[in-house]
């Protein structure tokens, strides 16, 4: 069956808004922490990104993504086209894939000053729930989604193995981004291959020698194999945010948006 660009916008809104309510409900219920500042106000500002961000990449994404993989499927084009692998193999491949191009892209965000400039609006939250995977500058997703899309067409990605891996990254942002207690054994099993919340906990340290650490989203094994994993950080001292953003009331929508335009900190 193949997908229409609103089949796929369907799909990932519904991995995206359930997702989002079922670590909200679990940050409720069952929180690592205390918020230091005002929960509702920070998922407002980070929602409001969340919607804008949304409407702004479905006008110039949408159909773009969606036609360049059926045209993957038509042309037989990637590398994945030219072998000969059982269906569930090819999925596999690009999900791995995938999230191998991410880290890179993630690591680079923080290593090249331009793309520091609009990332630092996703580490400028000071607080660290299932809202702030959705806190990123527009100028960020549109690279990252031009970078996936390149990524897919190059590795031949079935239009359905795309979407696979779009909905397992947000669900596996939110997680390791929700303040949600979870056991030690479960932390440590998962730790193996996946990326727990107690690890990116450590990414969004003040502190930058941590912050430059731990970039993975699906699997840690990119931090493992490529030498940028941190663990032992005591969590409970962990700062979540940047040193120079401290001030809630000036983490407004309009001076996250002005951010990458403002003086180069760190």
């Amino acid at each position: 069956m193949r997908l229409t660009p609103d089949d796929a916008v369907v799909i990932r809104a519904a991995a995206f808004w359930g997702g989002f309510l079922f670590f909200l409900l679990l940050e409720y219920f069952a929180s690592y922490r205390a918020d230091t500042v005002p929960k509702k106000k920070r998922l407002a500002t980070n929602l409001t990104l969340a919607v804008l961000n949304g409407i702004v990449l479905n006008l110039l994404f949408r159909s773009v993504a969606v036609n360049t993989l059926l045209s993957v499927y038509e042309r037989h084009a990637g590398l994945l086209n030219k072998a000969t692998i059982p269906y569930w193999a090819g999925l596999l491949i690009t999900v791995v894939f995938m999230d191998l191009v991410m880290y890179v892209w993630h690591l680079l965000n923080h290593e090249v000053p331009l793309l520091w400039r609009f990332h630092r609006v996703h580490h400028s939250d000071i607080n660290m729930d299932v809202s702030t995977a959705s806190r990123f500058h527009i100028g960020e997703l549109a690279i990252s989604n031009v970078i996936k899309v390149a990524a897919a067409y190059f590795i031949g990605a079935d239009i359905w193995g795309f979407v696979l891996f779009e909905c397992i990254l947000v669900f596996a942002a939110q997680f390791q981004h929700s303040s949600v207690k979870v056991p030690g054994w479960f932390e440590r099993v998962h730790w193996l291959f996946f990326v727990p919340p107690s690890m990116h906990r450590i990414h969004h340290s003040v502190v930058i020698r941590e912050r430059n650490t731990n970039y993975g989203t699906i699997f840690s094994v990119w931090d493992r194999i490529l030498g940028t994993l941190l663990r032992d950080v005591e969590q409970e001292g962990i700062v979540i945010g940047l040193g120079p953003y401290r001030a809630p009331g000036k983490l407004t929508i309009g001076n996250l948006f002005a951010m990458p335009f403002t003086r180069l900190v760190r």
